[in-house]
């Protein structure tokens, strides 16, 4: 009689639950439009959702503790004049967000810490180089300002967002659609899947492709008979993948290992509500105390739900072996080291003590101004109006005064909305 050996993992009964209902963001209208992006990003700050919005393309923006019932004139992110198809948190700065839109651009945003009167209408800088909807983006992981996007016109750009430059363009090297990309964790390689069913290993700064044909697979997981999109979530500090359907009810997670058969079935949270999409909050935004080692923010129709993935321990102790130091805030290298072929893993940080998150870090955009360039060698001319060196005072006068004017507006923001959130405590306080 033989004995059937069950394989150690301390991941092995690692279990799914959602919160309470009062932790969850009511009455958002998600968005409804056909894409494979998850709609969600969420980070230790905020939780950011694609939604419906009549007249262009527009986002919400939540703290992470503004739960409950959300205000149906709460302000939006909006700007693009076309539906918003994927959004992306910078890993370097909690403040700062991408959105790519089916109007073809990438715009980069500014969120304050405090909640804005009105809508978000000016991002930081807006990036034009897509000729057909832009469908994917994801940041650089170690490198500061570097953002990549897909579109529908199978270009893969990486731009610097300090500047509003393009880096590079890898063209002819996508036959067709483009499904999704992601970094290696130093950001010297990226993959894509495309609609020609290749998976292709880029070196983008030789605008190479390093692997194309792959042999057989190391490893197979029949799934199911779904046709919905899976959207995978890999936690490189702990190797489990967890596989989220897009109109499924369920996660599937699994563990990877280096030895044979390589993917170990953990178990699967299963829920009666089909999610719409899918958030994955960086493990420096979970609760160290409640071994918490994910975090997902799951999309109804009309609300996002948190599912906290925890491993059962008893000790309240920090636990070393399920957190190791992770990615932390601050980027590894420059634009322009990485452009000059330098390579850097990420700054690790230790979690032992929590996560407090960094206040709002301005990003600043320094675009190569047409203004400094001299005038051509030659005979001297008459000043006239148009002349730059004549115009040049006048226009940063103009510039100056609107740029304090925007400071001016932006404290009255913020002290309206003190005066708001003073005015809900004492209405609370006479219920």
């Amino acid at each position: 009689m033989s004995r059937r050996v069950v394989r150690q993992s301390k991941f092995r009964h690692v279990f799914g639950q959602p919160v309470k209902a009062d932790q969850m963001y009511e009455d958002i209208r998600v968005s409804k439009v056909t894409c494979d992006s998850s709609f969600c990003a969420v980070n230790p700050k905020f939780v950011a959702i694609i939604v419906e919005s009549g007249g262009g393309g527009a986002f919400i923006v939540l703290p992470l503790a503004k739960t409950g019932r959300v205000d149906k004139n709460h302000p939006l992110v909006t700007g693009h004049t076309a539906p918003v198809l994927d959004i992306d948190w910078c890993p370097h700065n909690d403040n700062v967000i991408a959105s790519a839109s089916e109007d073809t651009t990438v715009m980069v945003w500014q969120i304050p810490d405090y909640v804005p009167v009105r809508n978000i209408t000016e991002p930081v800088v807006t990036l034009e180089g897509h000729s057909k909807r832009v469908s994917i983006i994801s940041w650089h992981p170690t490198a500061r300002n570097v953002l990549l996007s897909a579109g529908c016109d199978n270009l893969v750009i990486l731009w610097n967002v300090g500047t509003g430059e393009t880096l590079l363009v890898l063209d002819n090297m996508h036959t067709d659609l483009i499904y999704n990309v992601g970094w290696n964790r130093n950001g010297s390689l990226l993959v894509t899947t495309c609609k020609d069913k290749k998976v292709r290993i880029i070196d983008p700064r030789k605008q190479q492709i390093v692997a194309k044909n792959f042999e057989e697979p190391i490893a197979l997981q029949e799934m199911d008979t779904s046709n919905g999109v899976l959207l995978p979530f890999y936690d490189a500090d702990s190797s489990i993948v967890y596989l989220c359907g897009k109109g499924d009810s369920s996660i599937r997670y699994f563990e990877i290992t280096d030895e044979a058969p390589y993917v170990h079935y953990l178990n699967t949270y299963s829920s009666k509500e089909p999610q719409r999409g899918m958030g994955f909050m960086p493990k420096r935004g979970l609760d160290v105390s409640k071994c918490e080692i994910a975090r997902f923010f799951k999309l109804h129709e009309r609300k996002c739900e948190p599912i906290v993935m925890t491993v059962p321990r008893k000790s309240d102790l920090f636990q070393d072996d399920l957190y190791p130091d992770t990615p932390g805030p601050e980027p590894a290298l420059e634009a322009d080291e990485w452009l000059s072929g330098k390579d850097a893993d990420p700054i690790l940080i230790s979690l032992r003590d929590g996560y407090v998150p960094i206040k709002n870090r301005e990003l600043k955009v320094v675009k190569k101004n047409i203004l400094d360039s001299k005038p051509p060698p030659g005979p001297r001319r008459s000043h006239s109006v148009c002349d730059p060196d004549f115009s040049r005072p006048a226009l940063e006068e103009v510039l100056e005064e609107i740029r304090a004017l925007k400071e001016t507006v932006q404290a009255q923001e913020k002290r309206i909305s003190d005066l708001e959130n003073k005015l809900c405590q004492f209405t609370n306080g006479t219920d």
